[in-house]
């Protein structure tokens, strides 16, 4: 309770004061407490929950439980989702307690990951899933605007204020956090021998990456951008930050092959003829295959977990559109659910969507472009139409549609 009233001469139960001499008494049974005193007790409070060391706590689920959660999300892609249950339960659990796990002086490192996949396989959708169950900061930086230091562009430390700003600038739920970097690829250096020149959007870039990935105090400008020495920074520990790299290495799949020698049906292994399967020749991928693409062994060696994403076949299309909590028909039907109005899709019509994309090579990325193409015109004309109580999508209304959205725009996303 408080009261201005300079009438009620009462003491503050701190200093001393009464209430002629300040501004707010703040009562509460047999005590008071005068604003200054309160303004004092903040400030003690913030400065003793600043110095101490917070304990790392987090509900961490067993990777079988990870990978049950990631299947309500993330249709197909079996073997990538275990792998990334495993690497991020591991990750989390050597954080677990004592922040870094040790016994007997043994070290648990961190368990950065690649994923290989062309566009639209879900590799940036992994990724925002697994920090979304794990309720912990994420952020999503794209590789191709870094720059070695001192070159037009970001510093690669700039990523890790995407991470503060998604943390609230809370710098140990920030060191605890996940940082997604995306066209991982693009840096790579241009051929796989050193370059004596400079390679400031390739190589250098790689170079600046290998502190962040290993783990280092890092000073970070607040609100990004270039540092200069009167800036304040924020310093950052990155050894117990996870970050998930991702890239669609395209042409990956000619290195592979050249190391598994597929010009014949299968390759020999100790006698043994083994049958590879080319339709999806990037589950074979492996950390020398990335070496002879472009990227440096030492960044390479810091991302010790690398897995694969397959291309989606027209069922796992399908599922992607119908089976996820969040999928598309679902979002769709909520959409015009908040209008009144009842949407029916006809089955034949996800055919027809789930073919478009397999024909326009979008991937699962390429299905919301051509579902908004078709649904376009009925979300802009039906909420001003009281009238309109359903609304059924059928294969020629579907057909029509589309067949007025060039190609073009199609293949934006």
């Amino acid at each position: 309770m408080a009261s201005n009233n300079k009438k009620d001469n009462v003491q503050c139960s701190f200093c001393g004061r009464n209430s002629k001499e300040v501004g707010m008494m703040i009562s509460g049974f047999d005590a008071h407490i005068c604003d200054h005193c309160a303004e004092q007790a903040h400030e003690i409070v913030k400065s003793e929950a600043k110095d101490k060391p917070r304990r790392f706590s987090l509900q961490l689920k067993k990777p079988a439980e990870i990978k049950a959660f990631l299947d309500n999300y993330v249709i197909g892609q079996e073997e990538a989702k275990k792998v990334l249950a495993v690497a991020v339960y591991n990750h989390y659990k050597r954080l677990d307690a004592v922040v870094i796990a040790k016994e007997n002086d043994v070290e648990i490192e961190k368990s950065n990951i690649i994923l290989v996949g062309e566009t639209g396989t879900g590799k940036t959708l992994l990724a925002r899933t697994i920090a979304k169950m794990l309720q912990v900061p994420f952020c999503i930086a794209d590789a191709t605007v870094f720059t070695e230091a001192g070159y037009v562009g970001e510093d690669v430390e700039s990523l890790l204020t995407r991470l503060l700003q998604a943390a609230d600038y809370d710098v140990a739920a920030a060191e605890r956090g996940i940082v997604f970097i995306d066209e991982i690829d693009k840096i790579a250096r241009k051929q796989d021998n050193p370059s004596i020149t400079r390679d400031v959007s390739g190589e250098g870039v790689q170079q600046g990456l290998l502190k962040l990935l290993e783990g280092a105090q890092v000073n970070v400008p607040p609100q990004g951008g270039r540092k200069h020495p009167e800036q304040k920074m924020i310093t950052v520990n990155t050894q117990n930050i996870l970050f998930i790299c991702g890239g669609a290495f395209d042409g990956i799949e000619r290195i592979i092959g050249r190391r598994l020698k597929t010009q014949v049906i299968g390759y020999d292994v100790k006698g043994e003829k083994q049958r590879v399967d080319k339709d999806n020749i990037v589950r074979y991928v492996a950390p020398q295959d990335l070496r002879s693409f472009g990227l440096i062994p030492e960044l390479i060696g810091r991302l010790p977990v690398v897995s694969s994403l397959l291309p989606l076949d027209r069922e796992i299309l399908k599922r992607i559109l119908i089976e996820p909590r969040n999928s598309l028909v679902k979002q769709y039907t909520k959409l015009f659910e908040i209008d009144n109005i009842k949407l029916e899709i006809d089955d034949e019509v996800l055919d027809f969507i789930v073919e478009k994309a397999v024909e326009y090579k979008l991937g699962a990325r390429g299905l919301r472009s051509i579902c908004e193409a078709i649904m376009l015109d009925a979300m802009y004309e039906f909420p001003a139409n009281p009238d309109i109580r359903d609304f059924k999508v059928t294969l020629d209304y579907a057909e029509e549609k589309v067949s007025k959205i060039s190609l073009n725009r199609l293949m934006v996303a």
